[in-house]
């Protein structure tokens, strides 16, 4: 043997040897799933008191095989009698419905389509009759099907006498199909729906009408089709029912919003519902997008005193105006300062009060939900849940007393029974999660930074592994969903597991998620600071936090991986493609990597029409040649909200590149991945392990198996 070459295989041998990888085991992965929800649920032993209301605004609920009567009068819940007895238990309330049927207010009668047209059923006698006889392929009434929704559900506002339905007939004939193609033995199934995307020349337009169901007739309101828009969400029917719409008590009248295709103006009219003829009441412009609410739509018509409550955030932040409307005046503004109205959830007319959910009020986190009341004369401003936390609150039907479940993410929930003057009634309810703690279960750590700026606090929670190494650094995950419309924290209050947050941080990583800027609930400033420019991703805000993380715990910022889902997968690529030398291991699940290629109404929203805002300079593919760490992609290939080609242009870019990558395809899941779930997530704890953590994770690991 040559000599040089012996001491080069000694070498070699001995190299290997020191570096050997450390070998994750089942056991390991068993133990870092005892921490998702599947597992930690069943520890937390709680009653959430969700209230049954019955006369007197008593209330029941049920605890196990008991039911507890909670009265406002003794101030005090009692064991009673069998939960079979109380008034409503055991029954659904109101009348069993198809899917795709609409009930009336009264319980008489349901509204749904055939043939492209609208019928009401009679449910005592099933008596069926047509409401509408012009409706035709792409062209019907009530219809659902645009965009990333596409069901066979009614969209309608029943008037509040059961007597009419506002609704339109939806106009697609021109607007651009979509195709999915299944996976099977044989020939392959066509998935065609409409689909409109961002610069299209034409998306779906709605003819308002309002339908007189006893008679039947149709009038139609004498306005031109409006763009299928609405103010709160992507959609005309965020709730199931016609959004934007609110009838006078007497259904002579409808208020409705008409929105332009960017957003940006929104026209409030009324109709009146015998003749059709709609009065212009007031129109308001703004330069991003007008949102009506944080949660809900926020505006109501008050017919008896003829005025309009308006949501607005003109000042900067989104606050409750009061409009007369009769002369489209502005009367004065209803809340005022540099916090925001989350949710209206009940006007008092007769009192002229209202209560509704606000944010940044108070001190602390800006993102949890307080309760409140204030008069239509901006007077009285009362918080009704002073205790820190996110309030979720249940209102009985009078409006006068209200439950009240509040948390924080490291704090259990806890019930009260309180009253709309300010008062507590009685407690109810606290979670004990002693049994959960005795597993070693900890929460995360809730935080504040600063953002990318420089100035601007941002907020998130760090999982760190129960039991920490403090001689060690830990490479960190960051989870992210940037938005704009929601944020990668979801909801402020308590769960006993976040996804499986926890349960990387047990295989040895700390985990972070970060609300970066430009997510909703904050200013209107805040909430606009990536418009024109979604490829932004709050990226440069989760590296800002990172490294003044590493600051407090021992994160090796040399080790920083990334994974989100939709929104999050967009980010996710972007992190590994625009920030290179930061980001070393992503995996981009379901991602809109290009938002020409997303539903219409999303982008033109948060980024402006196509001529206005440079879609092709933000999409992911565009920067495939700057890949130098580890990429996973991930669709489904039957994904009907985010089509798969747009991780299909990443992997072709990627190609062009000549770049490595890893690719996933669930041939036949939609956007959710369904029952490839479990197998994914191990695919995820996997690459992590392998590539950021340096690992070799167990062969093939089955989740979920005891």
């Amino acid at each position: 043997m040559n000599k040089y070459f012996g001491l080069l295989a000694t070498a070699v041998v001995a190299g290997a040897a020191h570096a050997q990888t450390v070998q994750l085991t089942a056991n390991d992965y068993r133990r870092a799933e005892q921490f998702m929800g599947y597992n930690t649920t069943t520890l937390v032993d709680w009653v959430n008191p969700y209230p049954n209301w019955v006369e007197g605004d008593k209330f029941w609920y049920r605890s196990g095989n008991k039911v507890l009567l909670a009265d406002p009068k003794t101030k005090s819940k009692t064991e009673t009698a069998i939960y079979g007895s109380m008034p409503g238990a055991g029954v659904s309330q109101g009348r069993r419905r198809a899917a795709n049927e609409v009930i009336s207010p009264d319980g008489k009668r349901a509204v749904f389509i055939k043939d492209w047209n609208l019928w009401v059923k009679d449910l005592d006698t099933k008596r069926e009759t047509q409401l509408t006889t012009d409706g035709t392929k792409d062209y019907g009434y009530a219809t659902d099907n645009a965009g990333w929704k596409h069901s066979d559900a009614a969209i309608v506002s029943w008037s509040p006498d059961s007597k009419k339905i506002a609704t339109f007939q939806q106009d697609q004939r021109k607007v651009n199909d979509m195709y999915l193609v299944t996976t099977n033995v044989g020939a392959p199934k066509l998935e065609q729906w409409k689909y409109p995307l961002p610069g299209d020349p034409y998306i779906p337009t709605i003819r308002r009408v309002v339908i007189d169901v006893e008679t039947p007739k149709v009038i139609s309101l004498n306005i031109p089709p409006d763009p299928h828009r609405a103010t709160m969400s992507d959609d005309i029917s965020s709730s199931g029912s016609f959004d934007d719409i609110d009838w006078s008590p007497d259904a002579k009248e409808v208020a409705f919003v008409s929105s332009s295709r960017d957003h940006k103006n929104a026209k409030v009219r009324i109709a009146n519902t015998a003749t059709g003829e709609v009065r212009e009441i007031f129109e308001e412009t703004v330069k991003t997008q007008f949102e009506s609410g944080r949660g809900a739509i926020n505006w109501r018509y008050l017919a008896k005193t003829n005025e309009i409550i308006w949501y607005s955030e003109r000042d900067n932040w989104g606050h409750l105006y009061l409009y007369d409307s009769k002369t489209g005046n502005l009367k004065h503004q209803i809340t005022k300062g540099n916090w925001l109205v989350g949710k209206v959830l009940k006007i008092d007319e007769k009192e002229r009060t209202i209560y509704f959910t606000g944010y940044g009020r108070e001190k602390g986190n800006p993102y949890f939900a307080y309760f409140y009341k204030i008069g239509f004369d901006g007077k009285g401003l009362t918080l009704l849940t002073p205790e820190t936390g996110n309030h979720n609150i249940y209102l009985s039907p009078s409006g006068n007393h209200f439950v009240d479940v509040y948390s924080q993410p490291d704090v259990p929930p806890v019930a009260n029974f309180r009253n709309t003057k300010g008062a507590l009634i009685t407690g109810l309810e606290k979670a004990d999660v002693s049994r959960l703690q005795a597993k070693g279960w900890k929460a995360p750590t809730p935080v504040s930074v600063k953002a990318a700026d420089g100035e601007t606090d941002i907020y998130g929670l760090v999982f760190t592994p129960t039991k920490m190494d403090p001689s060690k650094k830990y490479p960190v995950i960051d989870y992210i969903y940037p938005g704009p419309q929601g944020g990668s924290v979801g909801s402020w209050s308590f769960s006993p597991s976040r996804g499986d947050n926890q349960a990387l941080a047990e295989l040895g990583f700390i985990v972070v998620v970060i609300e970066g800027t430009s997510n909703p609930y904050r200013s209107k400033s805040f909430h606009d600071m990536s418009y024109g420019n979604m490829a932004e991703n709050t990226l440069p805000d989760q590296i800002a936090a990172i490294r003044q993380l590493s600051k407090i715990y021992p994160i090796d910022t040399t080790k920083v991986g990334i994974w989100g889902h939709s929104g999050g997968g967009f980010a996710t690529a972007a992190a590994l493609l625009r920030y290179p030398d930061f980001f070393k291991v992503g995996i981009a699940e379901s991602g809109n990597h290009d938002n020409r290629n997303y539903e219409d109404d999303w982008g033109e929203r948060y980024n402006g029409l196509v001529e206005n805002s440079d879609y092709a300079a933000q999409a992911n593919q565009a920067y495939a040649k700057n890949l130098k760490g580890k990429l996973m992609l991930v669709h489904g290939m039957m994904d009907d909200n985010v089509p798969p080609y747009n991780t299909l242009l990443v992997v072709e870019a990627l190609q062009k590149a000549n770049k490595d990558f890893d690719l996933v395809v669930f041939p036949n899941a939609r956007h959710g991945f369904g029952e490839y779930s479990s197998y994914m997530m191990r695919r995820r704890w996997d690459y992590f392990v392998k590539h950021l953590l340096g690992a070799e994770p167990p062969k093939e690991y089955l989740m979920g198996v005891k």
